[in-house]
C-alpha cells in the first residue's frame, strides 16, 4: 500500500492506493481516488516558471505549461524553460514553447507585457 496526500482539493485526504489493483481508499470525494490511482500509473504536474523578459520595466515573465505533463519530463521541460528570452509585446496565453519537450504540452504565457 502507498500513502498519498490527496491535491486536488482543500481537504487533504489521506489515501492509501494498492499498487497492483490501484484501488484508492481514504477519499471523501470521487475526484481523491482518480487522483490516487493516476498518481501511482503515470504522476503529471503543471509546471510553472518564469522566463527572461527583454523589456525595460519587467525581468522576467511567468509562465506555465497550458495541461499537466509526465512528472518524470518536469527537467528537461525546465531546462528548455530556462534557454527561451521573449520580447514585448507579449499576451497572455502566447505560446513560448510548443510541443515542449516532446510532451504535447506548450509552455504559454501567464501576463500580458505591452512594451
Amino acid at each position: 500500500m502507498k500513502e498519498l496526500i490527496c491535491i486536488t482539493c482543500p481537504k487533504g485526504c489521506h489515501l492509501k492506493v494498492d499498487e497492483e489493483t490501484f484501488a484508492v481508499t481514504g477519499n471523501s470525494c470521487p475526484r481523491g481516488a482518480v487522483y490516487g490511482a493516476n498518481e501511482l500509473r503515470n504522476p503529471v504536474r503543471v509546471v510553472t516558471s518564469t522566463v527572461v523578459l527583454e523589456s525595460e520595466s519587467f525581468r522576467r515573465l511567468p509562465v506555465k505549461t497550458d495541461r499537466a505533463i509526465p512528472k518524470a519530463k518536469m527537467f528537461e521541460v525546465m531546462a528548455e524553460i530556462a534557454k527561451v528570452r521573449v520580447h514585448a509585446p507579449v499576451r497572455v496565453g502566447d505560446v513560448l514553447i510548443a510541443n515542449v519537450a516532446g510532451t504535447d504540452g506548450n509552455v504559454v504565457a501567464t501576463r500580458s507585457v505591452k512594451e
